[in-house]
């Protein structure tokens, strides 16, 4: 399936941000992935993996997740100096403001002729936290978080009462969970802490953990694991095949 890449401007309550959209050249109305980055925003792997899913009949979405904080078309390194500038944003924006650039990504998609009315959710690294943000917008019928980032510890600035894993009633869509079980970012601790919660909440989720280092499934680095990686997607595409 050919795709063709636009470049939408969108207006949220902070400021403009910028969203990358992949999508088929075909005319007909494909449903959308609200697809979440790292902290270094839309990289060469990020990008990569958002065609590779467009490929498969999807409209996505890759928003500049850092928008308030860095000019318009930032892309940091994956380096030392990458890091070290993606962690300070993600320590000073905060989580509540999330919600707001996701509401205005659907909002968005409501007024595109190619949009079927059909939505979901993936991301990697805090991406994977993002998009388990985005399963508590009501349109979001289903939810691919790869090693989510943070949603065991308190790290991203959030009020009383609004931390992700304070807000699991109002997830309605089913949630595909993936790990490495050699993630430094992500002890077994806090997997199991995570579950639990996900379980008592009586949520609908599959849980998935393999022998793999954070960012197995980014291509590009010595933590890349390309038999992993294939498994991940085809556990995605199964899920958004049957709720999209």
């Amino acid at each position: 399936m050919l795709i063709k890449t636009e470049i939408a401007d969108i207006s949220t309550p902070t400021g403009v941000m910028r969203t990358y959209i992949h999508r088929p050249t075909h005319t007909q109305k494909v449903p959308a992935i609200l697809f979440y980055s790292e902290i270094f925003q839309q990289t060469g792997p990020i990008e990569r993996a958002a065609r590779f899913m467009a490929g498969q009949g999807y409209a996505v979405l890759v928003p500049e997740v850092f928008h308030e904080l860095n000019p318009i078309g930032t892309v940091l390194g994956y380096d030392d100096a990458g890091r070290d500038k993606g962690n300070a944003d993600k320590a000073a924006k905060d989580v509540q403001d999330y919600d707001a650039d996701n509401r205005a990504m659907i909002e968005f998609l409501g007024k595109q002729n190619w949009y079927d009315g059909n939505v979901g959710a993936m991301g990697f690294c805090i991406g994977g936290h993002l998009a388990f943000r985005a399963a508590l917008q009501p349109e979001v019928k289903s939810t691919a978080c790869f090693y989510a980032t943070d949603l065991h510890t308190e790290i991203i600035p959030n009020k009383p009462n609004q931390h992700s894993m304070d807000r699991l009633s109002d997830i309605k869509g089913e949630l595909l969970m993936i790990w490495g079980k050699q993630d430094n970012h992500i002890p077994t601790a806090g997997r199991s802490l995570v579950y639990q919660k996900l379980t008592d909440a009586n949520l609908s989720f599959t849980w998935h953990e393999f022998n793999g280092q954070h960012a197995f499934m980014r291509d590009e680095g010595e933590r890349y694991d390309p038999q992993l990686a294939m498994t991940g997607y085809q556990l995605a595409l199964q899920m958004f095949g049957n709720t999209l």
